[in-house]
């Protein structure tokens, strides 16, 4: 029988934390334990789980820090949407409706991700983290300025509201953004799509593709003198990373029935909250960030109540999160004495059955 390897543990050890945490949270729901307000919290969850899972890709995995993964989540949501709202009325199915919409806004953030990828991953550090936040800006900005809509002269796009001729349609009414979109997003299927995400981007770490980005991020210099080819590898992490966070966009959008290019959803505020996501949880710990952003996202909303401290509290949180996974001292601690450092101790301290009383005979 196969040993499981380390890693497969590990990877395995995140699946079952997301299902037990679907299970519970499903458990509690029929047990009416769970208020109103709770479960409209569970889809969003699940959706910044999946973008921040997508920015670790970047951060953690390839080493460059992007700041427009809001951007990214920004097409996913419109072009996904658009494609909901415009077969809406047409008798089409709406579980079939819902998965291409998730496939139309996939693609259009991975096509992004690669264009916006092609003269930007030429960039590194601050400079790559200004250019994404500003590509994240101008997305944001131009589908809150834009018209789009039909009627019977045809299809019609402009910066400025036009009058629809007959009996036609506005898709995209400039900062009123799209009415009326079918809010087909439930927790089950956040959760899946959360653990394909967690699937894509873990089997991408332990291949030969994830090991080349890995090298890229520990020494680019080295990597390229052994052949690597640092543009095609940075360009695969950054596409795929650009297409997950779409997904998550195409939950956003289908979890509303108004969507809006308004900073709130979309500002660089919302990409900097993703990256604490990720830093909070780790740096490359793909686990990590969805047990952050578990937390994080949860506890402003179960401290509302503490309306005067609910912030300070919070911000309280932060800072011990970040020691407790940052310290040196933290650091020091759990590799003495955490769960890992127990096992290993005990495995050490284990005699095999089959070892007593082998060896080689004396005389």
């Amino acid at each position: 029988m196969m040993k499981m390897t380390k890693q497969t543990r590990r990877d395995l050890i995140t699946y079952g934390i997301v299902i037990v945490f679907y299970i519970v949270m499903q458990l509690l729901d029929l047990a009416g334990i769970l208020s109103f307000h709770v479960k409209g919290l569970l889809v969003p969850l699940c959706y910044y789980a999946i973008a921040a899972v997508a920015l670790n890709l970047v951060v953690g995995i390839l080493g460059d820090l992007s700041l427009g993964h809001a951007g990214f989540m920004c097409i996913g949501a419109f072009s996904s949407s658009l494609f909901s709202v415009t077969l809406k009325d047409s008798g089409f199915p709406a579980g079939l409706r819902f998965f291409l919409a998730l496939l139309i806004g996939t693609f259009f953030a991975a096509l992004f991700g690669f264009l916006i990828g092609i003269p930007v991953l030429r960039l590194n550090g601050d400079y790559l983290a200004i250019v994404t936040l500003a590509f994240g800006e101008i997305i944001k900005n131009i589908l809150a300025a834009v018209y789009f809509g039909y009627d019977e002269e045809g299809l019609h796009i402009a910066f400025k509201s036009f009058p629809l001729q007959g009996e036609g349609k506005m898709l995209i009414n400039g900062a009123m953004g799209i009415q009326g979109t079918p809010t087909d997003s439930t927790f089950t299927i956040a959760v899946v799509i959360l653990l394909l995400a967690l699937f894509i981007v873990q089997n991408i770490v332990r291949s030969r593709t994830g090991r080349a980005i890995m090298s890229i991020r520990d020494n680019r210099i080295a990597a390229e003198a052994v052949g690597i080819q640092i543009t095609k590898y940075k360009m695969t992490a950054f596409t795929i990373s650009a297409a997950i966070a779409g997904t998550a966009g195409v939950l956003f959008s289908h979890n509303t029935t108004t969507l809006t290019a308004t900073s709130t959803y979309f500002g660089y505020n919302v990409s900097i909250l993703i990256l604490v996501y990720v830093v909070l949880g780790g740096i490359g710990n793909i686990r990590g960030s969805v047990i952050a952003t578990a937390i994080l996202y949860i506890l402003p909303e179960m401290l509302r109540g503490l309306s005067n401290y609910r912030m300070l509290i919070y911000a309280i949180v932060l800072i011990i999160i970040m020691l407790i996974n940052w310290a040196p001292a933290a650091i020091t601690f759990r590799e003495k004495y955490g769960i890992s450092a127990y096992l290993a101790r005990r495995k050490e301290n284990r005699t095999p059955v089959s070892d007593m009383g082998s060896g080689k005979g004396g005389s």
